[in-house]
């Protein structure tokens, strides 16, 4: 479900039935994909898998012995179809965790790197649908994307008729709304 739903975003750039709900959803998809990533989250990003004919091991880059544990449950992602999905944990080294599959292809497959990143996600305690000002933060960026598709430039129109920035889809899309967001921003997302 998205942050912003189609209703919300239509009644704020006030476009009435004019546009299809697909467009609009479109618009909100994009700014849960931009904003999400910026938020604090239970994850870690795995480098390179392997697996036996039963068993899937995930590397990464930090130490995680100390973030996950035997009989804890995460859901995986990206890393292909035998590795996705909720797994339980069986077993936890310095730099991987180890966990049960199942299926058709479990050819033994040795080390080697997941390009992009695979994600694995502990238990969420945070729900961004549930803080008004994520909401509304990903209400502006909706509308920002919104603005940039449909002005002829690119870039959206201020109320006086001037032109907005020309750097509206740059990394200034999150900087404007970096205020409502700050107390949840992931620290991880900060570097650079």
């Amino acid at each position: 479900m998205s942050l912003v739903t189609v209703a919300e975003l239509r009644s704020a750039l006030g476009v009435g039935t004019l546009y299809s709900d697909a467009l609009l959803q479109e618009c909100a998809d994009a700014a849960d994909n931009v904003l999400l990533p910026f938020i604090w989250n239970n994850s870690n990003f795995n480098v390179a898998h392997s697996n036996t004919a039963n068993t899937g091991t995930l590397y990464f880059d930090e130490v995680v012995n100390t973030t996950y544990y035997v009989g804890q449950t995460v859901v995986i992602s990206g890393n292909g179809s035998k590795h996705n999905g909720n797994k339980t944990i069986t077993e936890v080294g310095e730099y991987s965790i180890t966990y049960a599959i199942t299926g058709n292809n479990n050819a033994v497959q040795v080390k080697h790197p997941v390009n992009p990143f695979g994600t694995v996600a502990g238990e969420t305690y945070l729900d961004p649908s549930t803080v008004p000002s994520i909401q509304l933060a990903a209400l502006m960026v909706a509308e920002s994307i919104w603005q940039s598709r449909q002005a002829n430039s690119g870039n959206g129109m201020a109320p006086d008729g001037s032109m907005g920035s020309f750097y509206a889809m740059s990394s200034q899309l999150i900087s404007r709304i970096r205020g409502l967001i700050a107390p949840y921003l992931d620290p991880r997302s900060m570097v650079g």
